[in-house]
């Protein structure tokens, strides 16, 4: 194989998957032009154009397309066998790339993480906040963390957290103004502060159950944000309801800076997983993170 194409190969692959100079320049860590120069050599090396650039966009041509479906998945094979090595060290090493949640960044995987990393310090993390359902193997993460019932069934769940609820919640001085609801269908009603999912675009609709009825509600409101802590600011300060973790707005329903209502239709529900693929090859460092995080309540 000619000297260097290997390094252009990895070049053009960052660009395909990032449909962006910017972002992967800034992944490999080198210059847009040095990278835009390296794409023109490659191409004029293997005499075909792979990518098609606008002013706003890039997109693989349908050369680039074979190209980045065929080399891709070999490429990360490599990648899997080296840092498979780390298992011959002495000491367990290598990157693990997770997604999860701001509110289970927080709560969960934070506090376990700080004494793991102290004990592990060859072991590096890579903690990327997103409230939406991202497809892990497409963004190429190790695992990621959801609730267990939105974990898909081919993927290995390990439970990190517990049995968690939602809250529906408001300021004392929003309910001076409107009527409490009493049922899910009032929300309609309501000034609700909603939730984007960053991955997908939408808003989250609110769940609920009660016995065996199953019921989702589109709210609508003045505000919407993309992260829990905010929504539940945005209650404090009584522009609306929010649907947040139950523990997250404990200590405000205590002090009664915050009142709850349809309790009744917000059982518990299974908590927090870390899941990662079925067949993905677990290296050692990668293992001791997945007993490190599991719950053992």
């Amino acid at each position: 194989m000619r000297r260097g194409i290997l390094e252009d190969l990895l070049a053009f692959l960052a660009v395909g998957r990032e449909r962006s100079f910017t972002k992967a320049a800034a992944k490999l860590g080198v210059s847009q032009s040095a990278l835009s120069h390296t794409i023109r050599e490659l191409e004029a090396r293997l005499g075909v154009r792979l990518l098609t650039r606008t002013t706003r966009s890039v997109s693989p041509t349908e050369a680039g397309e074979r190209l980045l479906h065929t080399l891709g998945p070999r490429f990360e094979e490599i990648d899997a066998e080296i840092e498979a090595l780390s298992e011959l060290r002495e000491k367990p090493a290598g990157t693990i790339r997770i997604t999860a949640a701001e509110y289970a960044v927080e709560t969960i995987l934070w506090p376990k993480l700080v004494k793991f990393l102290r004990h592990y310090p060859d072991i590096k993390i890579e903690l990327i906040v997103d409230n939406g359902l991202t497809d892990i193997v497409a963004q190429r993460y190790d695992a990621g963390v959801r609730a267990g019932e939105q974990v898909a069934k081919d993927m290995i769940a390990v439970r990190i957290g517990p049995d968690m609820r939602v809250a529906v919640v408001g300021a004392p001085s929003y309910f001076r103004k409107r009527s409490e609801p009493k049922k899910p269908q009032d929300l309609i009603r309501h000034n609700c502060i909603n939730l984007r999912l960053s991955t997908h675009g939408g808003l989250y609709a609110w769940e609920f159950e009660k016995g065996n009825r199953e019921l989702k509600v589109r709210v609508e409101g003045q505000l919407i944000f993309n992260g829990t802590f905010q929504m539940l600011t945005a209650a404090l300060s009584g522009f609306g309801l929010a649907y947040v973790p139950e523990d997250l707005a404990q200590p405000h329903l205590a002090k009664g800076r915050l009142k709850r209502v349809l309790e009744d239709w917000c059982p518990p529900y299974s908590g927090y997983h870390l899941y990662y693929p079925s067949g993905r090859q677990s290296s050692a460092a990668f293992a001791l993170l997945v007993d490190a995080l599991r719950h053992r309540g």
